[in-house]
């Protein structure tokens, strides 16, 4: 197992190192089961990002428009995706939202913190449950841990499996205004963004695209 550990300004700038970072260190490998059966991931093995403005927008990637690569996540997709995140609401077909699990949580740990301060760490918001292990595709996302430290309050995320090329970037726009959302009603500031995955990815169909952004031949 080849540990990577990234430390990045922004998501932005977190997006791009984990682009041109995953071309040199990820592994190639066949995929069994899962999503996109049958065709290849290019992948870490276990990767950390470390976002220190996480907040600074634009939140979303900075694509040259030079190079003539649309934006792996439309302009407006974030307000569109944060109810799947925040609210238990669901659309027909779908199995599950990471809200259904978060919302309720959300509620408890903004109480925890107002009403027995900021020193614990039980301030943990778990997604899923063992019935997931059964669906044909189950939550990426695993966990959002929550830290104050220094009066801003801090997430520390692990997702199980992560589309590097679209997904991080949606994903991790969405829970940065989660945590905005969640430290204004605290009545902290907003702090870092810790990431973690054992499958940060990106899948065949978009080396190219990768290779090109980065200027990597």
């Amino acid at each position: 197992m080849e540990l990577v550990f990234i430390e990045a300004r922004d998501l932005p700038d977190a997006w791009f190192q984990c682009v041109y970072n995953i071309l040199e260190k990820g592994r190639t490998y066949l995929i069994d089961r899962g999503s996109y059966e049958g065709q290849k991931r290019l992948e870490f093995d276990y990767v950390t990002v470390h976002i220190k403005f996480p907040g600074s927008r634009p939140l979303l990637p900075d694509i040259p428009p030079a190079l003539g690569i649309p934006n792996p996540v439309a302009d407006d997709y974030l307000d569109q995706y944060l109810p799947y995140l925040m609210t238990s609401e669901k659309k027909e077909g779908e199995e599950y939202t990471y809200g259904e699990y978060l919302e309720p949580q959300i509620s408890e740990v903004i109480r925890m913190y107002r009403e027995n301060g900021h020193e614990t760490n039980q301030a943990y918001m778990t997604v899923g449950n063992p019935e997931t292990i059964y669906l044909s595709d189950p939550p990426c996302l695993r966990g959002i841990d929550t830290r104050i430290k220094e009066n801003r309050l801090h997430f520390a995320v692990y997702f199980r499996s992560w589309d590097l090329w679209n997904g991080f970037p949606a994903n991790l726009g969405a829970i940065q205004l989660l945590k905005e959302y969640m430290a204004e009603s605290i009545g902290v500031g907003d702090g870092e963004i810790i990431a973690a995955s054992k499958g940060l990815h990106l899948y065949d169909y978009i080396w190219e695209l990768a290779k090109l952004r980065t200027m990597k031949s």
